[in-house]
């Protein structure tokens, strides 16, 4: 099973991927790791990191950043410019933040990280109570070879991702799956199908009880659609590339 982008993509579960760029970068998208139930136990530290992208700040994307940092010190932490703010305030230096907003692209590391919208919420629990952590974002990351990666993060679908596949005509689409607190595989086949992509791999799904779709039922959706698009479904700790 191979994705031919010169790319490795390691699933820690969840949507939890560790991507390894074609020139060896390890960038780490959304940490939720050594809490994260999906992780296998052999998986949950991390020896290696050059850069942090983050996507919102619900738990199950970033409980683990500042543990995670402390461990690798990478880099480069990239998030919206409230959520960097705060992860500030936890200890990350000023000279790693890569705050940006969406819209905008800015080079970290060599790669092109652009970040597009997504359709969710992003308040950060702390204490008890929900303090705000800017909105929720994806990504679309440009590797050193010109291969394009779209990182949805959480999200409905919504019909800009017309915009996103036109924009930036991704080779890979990483989209969630899982229903009820995200898109589920109904909607994420019509994601693919806005895209325009080929490949997807899909996240988001089976950590929890209320999260029921599978990657099998995204490719019933999209052959529904008359879609041809592979479905890389990937288990927790295992790689493709």
């Amino acid at each position: 099973m191979s994705l031919d982008l010169d790319v490795r993509f390691k699933y820690l579960g969840h949507s939890t991927f560790l991507m390894t760029s074609p020139e060896g970068l390890e960038v780490l998208v959304d940490p939720w790791v050594m809490n994260n139930p999906a992780c296998p136990q052999d998986h949950m530290r991390i020896e290696n990191l050059d850069a942090m992208l983050i996507t919102h700040g619900h738990f199950d994307h970033l409980a683990d950043a500042v543990e995670v940092y402390q461990q690798t010190t990478p880099e480069a932490v990239v998030a919206i410019f409230e959520l960097s703010h705060w992860l500030q305030t936890k200890g990350l230096p000023d000279d790693v933040m890569r705050p940006m907003n969406k819209g905008g692209t800015q080079e970290v590391l060599g790669l092109d990280v652009t970040m597009v919208h997504a359709v969710h919420s992003g308040g950060i629990l702390e204490d008890g109570e929900i303090r705000y952590g800017g909105n929720e974002c994806g990504y679309v990351i440009t590797f050193e070879n010109g291969k394009r990666v779209y990182f949805a993060g959480d999200t409905a679908v919504f019909s800009d991702m017309a915009l996103i596949g036109e924009l930036y005509r991704p080779d890979l689409a990483m989209l969630p799956v899982g229903d009820h607190f995200t898109m589920g595989p109904l909607e994420a086949a019509k994601a693919c199908e806005l895209l325009g992509v080929s490949r997807v791999i899909p996240m988001h799904y089976g950590t929890f009880p209320l999260l029921t779709g599978t990657p099998d039922a995204l490719r019933s959706e999209c052959d529904a659609r008359g879609l041809d698009v592979e479905v890389f479904d990937i288990e927790p700790g295992e790689s493709v590339g």
